[in-house]
């Protein structure tokens, strides 16, 4: 009865992993030689746990990945010029501390945003907030958010966001006003926070792709600075 108490008074404090701990730890055999400091340090383990688990998956869940992908079940076997010491240099997780962006091009269906999901789950598990946003449809949002007058409060969100990944840059030309959003975006996240982008598009055309000379070189330097570059070729989809 006095268990079934503790527990209780646990759940109400919001101590679920404690209360779950203590219910399956209390009374085990190899328990009873516990310190009470030993048991209640275990109990505190099962909290930390359960919070750092529920983290992670509410981060997953508000990122919208594309798809669920991790690091370690990249494919190499296929020939598309994947360098697997990028990967593994990625893998160790300074990109995120150093704010550095990657840039993945190649040919629809190479997995590119395999990738890009897999470094977003990587920055999830190491703690950072992630989301997924497809560039075409982010730029239709943004449009229509002017109409509200909450397009500046949506930009300085997309600032503010751990590792932000657009997917499908560079479908179509991007007209004046698409432009300068996306200049905002990469102004507001420079050195701040790192962008992982995806495109069909090499790089050496986003200029052309982005217009106006001046608005192209701004966007350009700021999202090639110090950025990891991955393009992938091929001409057998991997879907």
């Amino acid at each position: 009865m006095l268990n079934e108490q503790t527990i209780t008074k646990m759940n109400e404090m919001k101590l679920f992993g404690m209360a779950k701990g203590f219910a399956q730890r209390n009374g085990k055999a190899d328990h009873g030689e516990l310190s009470h400091a030993e048991f209640v340090g275990l109990l505190i383990d099962d909290e930390k746990t359960h919070r750092e688990t529920r983290r992670l998956e509410r981060l997953l869940k508000n990122a919208k990945f594309k798809q669920q992908a991790a690091l370690e079940d990249i494919d190499y076997k296929s020939p598309r010029g994947l360098s697997k010491q990028v990967i593994l240099e990625l893998a160790g997780g300074h990109w995120l501390v150093k704010k550095q962006n990657i840039l993945i091009t190649g040919p629809t269906g190479i997995g590119k945003s395999y990738i890009a999901s897999a470094l977003g789950n990587q920055a999830c598990r190491a703690g950072y907030a992630a989301r997924w946003e497809r560039f075409p449809r982010l730029l239709e949002s943004l449009s229509m958010a002017r109409a509200d007058a909450s397009h500046l409060k949506a930009i300085t969100q997309l600032g503010k966001i751990g590792v932000l990944i657009l997917d499908d840059f560079g479908l179509s030309s991007l007209n004046d006003q698409e432009r300068k959003d996306l200049l905002e975006i990469v102004e507001g996240r420079y050195g701040v926070a790192p962008t992982i982008i995806t495109a069909q598009a090499p790089t050496k055309d986003w200029h052309q792709i982005i217009g106006e000379p001046t608005i192209a070189d701004a966007i350009c330097d700021r999202m090639f600075h110090n950025a990891y570059k991955i393009e992938l070729n091929g001409k057998k989809s991997l879907r």
